[in-house]
């Protein structure tokens, strides 16, 4: 007499032993893992969808998706509409997203990638945020042989004579650039500083969008090389930036080379972690007088 196939909630309780030396993998509940395939589905339209098209996008036949689906209602994780009979997410999982986005802290996010990208790129990383004087180190990753230059945690960096501080004018509001980049400019030179509206900084702040980092041979440091990369949130919106600095005849800076890969690589990993998704999010950059 052949067994009953496990229901729905029925977890998976045969576990292979692992090999001498590893951890074995924790026991799953299948049913949660095949209905996460109709929340994912729903959350990548984000539209809502018929029965067949939904089933398609998350791999497998109408009749079992369906049992899912009316679970997911039961909860309010997905809502159906009475005109069309189309399904969407539903009030809890907006709930449930906005309390994740809230529990998110971009530091935190980004400090376990930081010291990564140290380790493999074996060059020196620092985590900046935009403070209220302008471009910030929050964290400062060293390699096994440091290269000595001045900075520290707290470093407050230029605006326009950073390739971490012209990252940051790339992606913020003009208004808090041209504010910071003003009080900047009283402080060290006096006066009033016109900058940003030079064609010169337009075009270099357009360059650093259309190629996603910032590059610096030799700047502002002689000797020092710098590349540096966004980190955006789920609005689009510039979170903080990750910035390597290494020596000019061991790095080349180069955006496509290993290193500039590597960065790019952490640097969406953080994106991604705080909700960004550029298929579905557009960068924002304002242009806020």
């Amino acid at each position: 007499m052949s067994k009953p196939a496990p229901s729905i909630g029925a977890t998976q309780d045969r576990v292979d032993p692992a090999p001498e030396g590893e951890v074995r993998p924790q026991r799953r509940i299948q049913s949660i893992d095949v209905g996460m395939r109709v929340l994912q589905a729903l959350t990548e339209e984000r539209r809502p969808l018929p029965l067949k098209a939904l089933a398609q996008r998350a791999d497998m036949p109408p009749g079992k998706a369906h049992p899912y689906l009316v679970s997911f209602m039961a909860a309010g994780m997905v809502k159906q509409s009475p005109l069309t009979g189309h399904y969407e997410l539903g009030p809890m999982a907006l709930q449930m997203g906005l309390a994740a986005l809230q529990q998110l802290d971009a530091l935190t996010e980004a400090s376990q990638e930081a010291a990564l990208l140290c380790d493999q790129a074996d060059l020196s990383v620092a985590l900046c945020v935009w403070g209220h004087l302008g471009p910030t180190v929050v964290r400062l990753d060293e390699p096994r042989y440091p290269l000595h230059v001045n900075l520290r945690v707290g470093t407050v960096m230029s605006v326009f004579n950073t390739i971490t501080g012209r990252v940051f004018a790339a992606y913020l509001p003009e208004r808090m650039v041209r504010s910071v980049l003003e009080d900047e400019h009283r402080r060290v030179v006096g006066g009033g500083s016109g900058a940003y509206d030079s064609a010169e900084v337009r075009q270099m702040l357009a360059d650093i969008r259309a190629a996603g980092m910032g590059r610096g041979l030799s700047t502002p440091q002689p000797g020092v090389n710098t590349l540096s990369a966004p980190v955006f949130d789920a609005d689009g919106k510039i979170a903080l930036v990750f910035t390597v600095i290494g020596p000019h005849g061991l790095f080349d800076a180069e955006i496509n080379g290993p290193a500039g890969q590597l960065l790019r690589k952490h640097a969406d990993a953080v994106s991604r972690r705080l909700g960004f998704n550029p298929a579905l999010v557009k960068i924002k950059h304002q242009q806020i007088r």
